[in-house]
């Protein structure tokens, strides 16, 4: 049971210690972490995807429940915590996608009734249809991001989830974020779009290479969020139409 991570202090690219004392995050929180290309956002969440002790170039250490995790959950592939998606993601396997799924499921010892709800789900976060008999190897970016995020939220037993720019995709990024959260995962998405930065609970303002300031999302700033989802929305509504050969005429 994960009752928390903590992110301890490290250093950043200058080997100044950063001013933060702890940063402990919970089951069911999104947490953001921004900051402009190269200022430290991969490396921030390789620390986490690795359970770094100060054996990076960090020097950061990451927690569990509050203690130093056993080796085992860094090292052993069976007892990972942690499941990360990344910028690019693309399936080698010549298979179908509900081999694959059944495949995933026996391994975790899960329902194989999964496979069907998984798909469901997929197919909210992309306009681009799955079925269960496509193989993988012909989904394009949005719709294999789109099945892993809906495998990670009712397959995956990763209580931890590491998210690399999912705005890159081409999926409905706010109904992501809400399937994501409502299992009661713990969410760290490495972001540069205003309106998922905005969806999170709070965020990390990373420069050169360290933990620059942490915010609490204010009030305004998820009213302002509402607006911003309404324009996603319509954006993505247009954009589907232009991809499909739709004239916009209004």
């Amino acid at each position: 049971m994960i009752e928390s991570i903590t992110i301890l202090p490290g250093k950043n690219k200058f080997g100044i210690t950063e001013t933060f004392s702890r940063i402990d995050i919970y089951p069911g929180e999104i947490v953001g972490v921004v900051g402009p290309t190269g200022s430290g956002k991969s490396a921030l969440i390789e620390d986490i995807e690795q359970l770094a002790q100060g054996d990076t170039s960090t020097q950061r250490r990451v927690l569990i429940n509050g203690t130093v995790p056993d080796i085992s959950m860094r090292f052993d592939p069976k007892k990972k915590l942690i499941a990360q998606l990344s910028q690019n993601m693309n399936f080698l396997a010549d298979m179908t996608v509900r081999e694959f799924l059944q495949l995933h499921a026996k391994c975790r010892g899960k329902d194989l009734n999964l496979v069907e709800q998984v798909v469901y789900h997929a197919n909210t976060l992309t306009g681009e249809p799955i079925t269960e008999n496509m193989n993988l190897t012909v989904l394009s970016g949005g719709q294999s991001r789109s099945l892993m995020v809906a495998d990670v939220a009712f397959i995956s037993d990763s209580p931890i989830v590491l998210i690399d720019e999912i705005e890159n995709a081409g999926i409905k990024k706010h109904l992501a974020m809400e399937l994501l959260s409502g299992k009661g995962k713990i969410i760290l998405v490495v972001t540069h779009d205003p309106l998922l930065a905005l969806l999170t609970s709070r965020r990390m303002v990373m420069k050169n290479g360290g933990v620059e300031k942490i915010f609490n999302t204010t009030t305004h700033e998820t009213d302002l969020c509402v607006e911003l989802n309404r324009m996603d929305r319509e954006l993505f509504r247009i954009r589907e139409r232009v991809r499909l050969g739709e004239e916009i005429v209004a």
